[in-house]
This record gives C-alpha cells, structure tokens and sequence, in this order.
C-alpha cells in the first residue's frame, strides 16, 4: 500500500509541472469487471467541473480517473480494497458515501490523504495533497456525485 502511495504522489507531483496530470491505472486492465469498468465511466463523466473552488484538470494514463487543482486532487476509480482495511476500521460517513483513510495519515495532518470509498463497488479513491487538508470539503464534493452514481454494493459494508 506504501509503495502504491508514493507512487501516486510522485506521479502527481511530477504532473504538477505541466498541464495534463498522468494518472497511474486503477489496477491491471484485465483485473476490473465489465460492470465496474462501465460504472467507472459513467462516474468520470459524472464528476463535477469543480471541487471546492479547484477546476477540473485534463488527465492522461488512466480513463477511470479524474483531477483538480494544482496541487492535483486525484480521483481512481476501479481500485482494489486497502491493505490496511479491516472489518473494524473506521469509515466516515460523508452523504451516505463511507470513506475509509488509514489512521496514520489522520493522525500526521502533514501527511497526504488517500480516502477509498467502501461497502460499494466499484471502489473509488481520492489523493488529497497535505497542502489541501482537511479533505472533507474535497470528499464532501465528490461524495455527492458519487451519491449519484451509486455502485453495487460491496462485500465489506461494516465500517465501524
């Protein structure tokens, strides 16, 4: 999970320097379901042109995925169940959408949030730079769409 992390971030902060942000793929091409990969799309082309007062950027490696703002916000839909999820972590409710954050980057308040929509499917996760915390008007935002766009429920609906 570390690695899949640093991963992203060094990939969005290298994107930063130009005007597409390069999203790295949800997980492998043939991993995701028909269905989920349908849904994804219909997400992408749901979300909205803002988040907070972030516009919408262009993005390149990733069509299940979307971003705003520079530092870049960055949305992947389609990605598998956190490593470090349990069925007694804790999830926060944002307009109906649970979103599970792993203790450690609650805690550090100048770390990076990576937030990972749980008890649907397909999963949906969201990167918010530490420069733009708290994340909760972020999620709040891309809550609602995802409201909107409800996936299939998912086998791990017992956040705590």
């Amino acid at each position: 999970m570390v690695a899949g992390v640093v991963a992203l971030v060094g990939t969005v902060l290298l994107a930063g320097c130009s005007s597409d942000v390069a999203i790295e793929p949800s997980r492998g091409a043939d991993a995701l379901p028909d269905a989920q990969v349908t849904a994804c799309e219909r997400l992408v082309d749901a979300l909205p042109d803002r988040v907070g007062d972030l516009p919408r950027r262009q993005t390149t490696g990733n069509p299940l995925g979307a971003a705003w703002g520079d530092p870049a916000v960055v949305l992947r839909c389609g990605v598998e169940t956190p490593d470090d999820f349990t069925k007694t972590s804790v999830c926060q409710d944002i307009n109906g959408v649970l979103w599970f954050v792993p203790d450690d980057q609650i805690t550090d308040q100048g770390a990076d949030v990576v937030a990972t929509t749980m008890a649907t499917l397909p999963r949906v996760e969201v990167a918010v730079p530490a420069q733009l915390r708290p994340p909760q008007g972020i999620l709040t935002d891309l809550s609602d769409a995802l409201g909107r766009e409800a996936g299939t429920p998912g086998p791990d609906t017992s956040c705590s």
